[in-house]
């Protein structure tokens, strides 16, 4: 089985749901001596067993992971859910888009589960929640380690119960969902403080999540107690991501602000504060995914007609040192920025 120490370079890519990642980014980190990851939310099993053979077929045994959505709570009622809705309706109607219909789904948890397995891939990880002990025997059996996401020292605790491998832990500076197994009792933690905190009480392998976009993040986290930093916003220039044009130029306009909103799926997750985001998070509830299916249509059409102010613009706080530049150069570059830092921190000490 697959263990961090195995990696030349300590950088997991962060798996990038709803359209960054893919197969090309993954297998460049990978082949860059890093460790890259599909996305398999919001994807089909169709699709994602497509990618994870075009990834196979790009990096041969090279070890990879996939991340999966552990089914979410069923979130607010049906009226609360119709509420928002309507309220959201008139900007919906503005663009000349209908909204979707509110729905509970598990994003066909099951399905992919058996993609995921019967392909044998080596690392499989989970957000939004904590398998359970027979889904991790289940990895294991297939061959694979499990990695679950965690916010607290709490979900770090429920994750070595059920016999998880590993723990991306995921601190409040992270772009997009927050990995909360509760989204209406989410913890808002920074890195630095969540790594102390969830080795104090669990004794597993960390990559640590949040806002890391420069070698120097990597050397504090790996001097933190981290086994590997996860980068995810720093990826999402590089010519092998799947980031829309709209989101990229986001991405490199001036230095603007990231916030925590449900307002696009009644979830938290952190993205670049636009129109959308202020006009509605204050009156936003936790449904998920109840209204990522309301809004989606209103997001598609803001992706495709290059609108940015209805558009989901996930990124971490450290969003503006990202680098437009290929995902081995990324790599190179944070591992030697790293590097660097390690060893000017260590003649502090001598």
């Amino acid at each position: 089985m697959f263990g961090l120490e195995e990696l030349r370079v300590p950088i997991v890519q962060a798996p990038l749901a709803g359209g960054p990642s893919t197969p090309a980014l993954a297998a460049a980190v990978t082949k860059a001596g890093g460790l890259g990851f599909i996305a398999g939310g919001y994807k089909t099993p169709e699709a994602l067993g497509a990618d994870l053979d075009t990834v196979a077929s790009l990096i041969g045994d090279a070890p990879f992971g996939v991340n999966l959505f552990a089914p979410p709570g069923h979130g607010a009622d049906e009226d609360r859910v119709a509420d928002y809705t309507a309220r959201i309706e008139p900007t919906a109607s503005a663009a000349g888009v209908e909204l979707g219909t509110p729905r509970w789904d598990d994003d066909r948890y099951a399905d992919k589960l058996d993609v995921v397995c019967a392909r044998r891939v080596p690392i499989v990880s989970f957000t939004f929640g904590c398998p359970t002990a027979d889904v991790v025997e289940r990895v294991h059996a297939a061959g694979g380690v499990v990695w679950v996401t965690v916010i607290s020292p709490e979900d770090a605790e429920a994750a070595a119960a059920v016999g998880a491998d590993g723990l991306a832990v995921q601190g409040f500076e992270a772009g997009g969902h927050r990995g909360s197994f509760d989204d209406a009792h989410p913890a808002d933690l920074g890195l630095l403080t969540l790594l102390q905190l969830v080795a104090a009480r669990v004794d597993l392998p960390m990559v640590a999540a949040g806002g890391i976009a420069t070698g120097k993040a990597i050397a504090a986290v790996l001097a933190a107690g981290a086994s590997a930093a996860a980068v995810g916003t720093a990826f999402m220039l590089c010519p092998e991501a799947g980031t829309a044009a709209v989101h990229r130029a986001a991405l490199q306009r001036p230095a603007g602000l990231t916030m925590l909103t449900r307002a696009f799926t009644g979830r938290r997750a952190r993205g670049i504060r636009n129109d959308f985001i202020s006009r509605y998070e204050g009156e936003a509830i936790s449904a998920y995914p109840q209204i990522h299916h309301v809004t989606a249509p209103l997001r598609a059409n803001a992706r495709e007609t290059g609108h940015p102010e209805y558009l989901h613009l996930w990124a971490g706080q450290g969003y503006p040192l990202a680098v437009a530049e290929p995902a081995a150069d990324v790599v190179a570059r944070l591992d030697a920025e790293a590097r660097e830092a390690l060893q000017t921190a260590a003649k502090r000490y001598i």
